[in-house]
């Protein structure tokens, strides 16, 4: 039995319901069916309702005859393309055939019709139809086939251009890491050395109680340094597998930055960095304590860094949206072209090569503040040092 897809209207046309049952009787078979119609203005309606893959046509009607409604259908886009059979009664020597041909037909029968050669031809329109309709289903399920391709095509570009950044991601990670992790153990290694000889030539007199304080502050800011690396490359592997830990409390904001800067304050002093702060009123809010100090080191050493020999303003106060950090250098400054990516991993801004550091400070900042709810703003313009905004929330979306 024909796929229920693949079922063909046949219309049949003719004033008289007689010829209507009878030619109906003759066509009706599985897969087929049939729609009759006793005047043009039925078959008018019709043909507006269903997709007919032949149509029989009585020439002689009262009103409309056949002819006339076939050259309505030949000039309508949605019914053109129907075969017309005409069918007649009149005698040959009317040249009707001629005629039904010029109006588009192709086929013309004379009744009475001959029954073999009805459902002969009938069953030629149907499977021509039914190859057409097959024909239109492959093509569009391979034109589908082509879009889906397509899409899958872009998808693996975009991923192998997402994995051929990712490898020179990779790449460019080794090789700041290999050298910012050799900067500090070098130094530690050649200062193990240089006491192991003196050691080995018996020359106490080098180790004096200055000389070993020093040597305890120069070895502990190596240390630091490689401690801070380590930290900044596991802060991104928790980011990576969103595991970087928020633990919120109650705390003065003011106080906390004023602590860190405490802290920061030889740091800043051997940079010849000016600082200006003035300590705000109590500014309470719900937030990390140990990751707010981290975004603020990272601002500051940023700071110290770009903008060494001048002053650096910092400033806490309560906006409408919370509490605001800014942090302003007036230093080298940023590019426009550096300012729209100095947040993604392993970015620093132009001029800052040789500068220490993975790259990773500031994107790591932005993670911490939107963990907290807030955001992270940088404003600056070549040759005129840089602006630093940290938006947060009172209380810690975490």
């Amino acid at each position: 039995m024909p796929d229920q897809t693949d079922e063909a209207n046949l219309l049949i046309v003719d004033d008289l319901p007689e010829n209507l049952l009878a030619l109906d009787a003759l066509l009706r078979a599985p897969g087929i069916r049939v729609h009759q119609a006793e005047s043009a203005e039925q078959a008018l309606e019709l043909l507006l309702r269903h997709e007919f893959a032949l149509a029989i046509l009585d020439v002689q009607m009262p009103g409309m005859d056949g002819f006339q409604l076939a050259e309505l259908m030949r000039g309508t886009e949605r019914t053109k393309q129907i075969p017309i059979v005409f069918v007649s009664a009149a005698g040959r020597e009317l040249n009707y055939a001629f005629k039904g041909y010029e109006s588009g037909a192709v086929d013309f029968m004379h009744k009475p019709l001959d029954t073999h050669a009805v459902r002969s031809k009938v069953s030629v329109f149907v499977d021509l139809y039914r190859s057409r309709k097959r024909m239109a289903r492959q093509l569009e399920a391979l034109e589908r086939s082509r879009r889906e391709q397509e899409v899958l095509l872009n998808e693996l570009r975009k991923t192998q251009g997402e994995l051929e950044a990712a490898v020179r991601m990779r790449d460019d990670f080794m090789s700041i890491v290999s050298h910012e992790l050799k900067t500090p153990l070098n130094t530690l290694i050649l200062e193990v050395q240089l006491r192991k000889l003196q050691l080995a030539r018996n020359n106490f007199a080098v180790f004096s109680e200055d000389r070993l304080r020093q040597m305890a502050d120069k070895d502990e800011r190596q240390i630091q340094s490689l401690i801070r690396l380590i930290d900044d490359m596991l802060d991104v592997s928790r980011i990576r597998t969103g595991k970087l830990s928020i633990r919120p409390a109650m705390i003065d904001l003011g106080k906390l930055v004023a602590s860190v800067l405490e802290n920061f304050a030889s740091q800043l002093e051997s940079c010849g960095c000016t600082l200006l702060f003035q300590r705000p009123e109590p500014l309470l809010g719900v937030w990390d304590e140990f990751r707010i100090e981290q975004v603020l080191a990272n601002l500051l050493t940023n700071a110290m860094r770009y903008g060494a020999g001048k002053p650096v303003q910092v400033s806490v106060f309560a906006t409408a949206e919370g509490a605001c950090i800014e942090v302003r250098d007036h230093g080298i400054g940023i590019s426009p072209k550096s300012l729209g990516r100095i947040f993604q991993q392993f970015e620093r801004a132009e001029g800052s090569e040789n500068s220490a550091g993975l790259g990773l400070g500031l994107f790591i900042s932005e993670q911490i503040v939107k963990a907290h709810g807030g955001r992270i703003q940088a404003e600056s313009e070549e040759g005129r040092g840089a602006l630093f905004r940290v938006t947060l929330p009172l209380e810690s979306a975490s």
